[in-house]
């Protein structure tokens, strides 16, 4: 999955410098953060797929990732944060394209879960 993180990241630079967006940087480490959230939650069990298990079943690393998301956020959006950490506030539209572009992670580890049940049944 590391290769994956990986070209999902650097696909995201390769797209927001062809489209010359000022926040790409904001953009690939937010992608890489959202992208690190979704493999955790899908990680979870190497067979059963997330939503079967329930997404309420692990309360604790829940939420961590909902506070990590905040996190992210102000990271994203607080003046100060932008200071600290180089970055730069993301329009609601570039937000929910790192969002989409992020949840590819978790739906390839629910994929190979599915490959995973289906070699078994033969």
């Amino acid at each position: 999955m590391g290769i994956l993180k990986a070209g999902v990241t650097l696909g995201t630079q390769a797209w927001s410098l062809h489209h010359k967006l000022e926040h790409w940087q904001t953009m690939v480490f937010t992608v890489l953060s959202l992208s690190q959230l979704g493999h955790v939650l899908a990680v979870r069990s190497d067979r059963t797929f997330l939503y079967k298990q329930g997404i309420f079943s692990n309360l604790p690393l829940l939420l961590s990732v909902m506070a990590t998301f905040v996190l992210q956020l102000c990271v994203i959006y607080l003046p100060f944060m932008n200071t600290l950490f180089k970055t730069q506030p993301l329009s609601l539209m570039e937000l929910v394209i790192c969002i989409g572009i992020s949840v590819i992670v978790f739906h390839a580890v629910e994929f190979e879960k599915w490959i995973k049940k289906m070699q078994t049944k033969k």
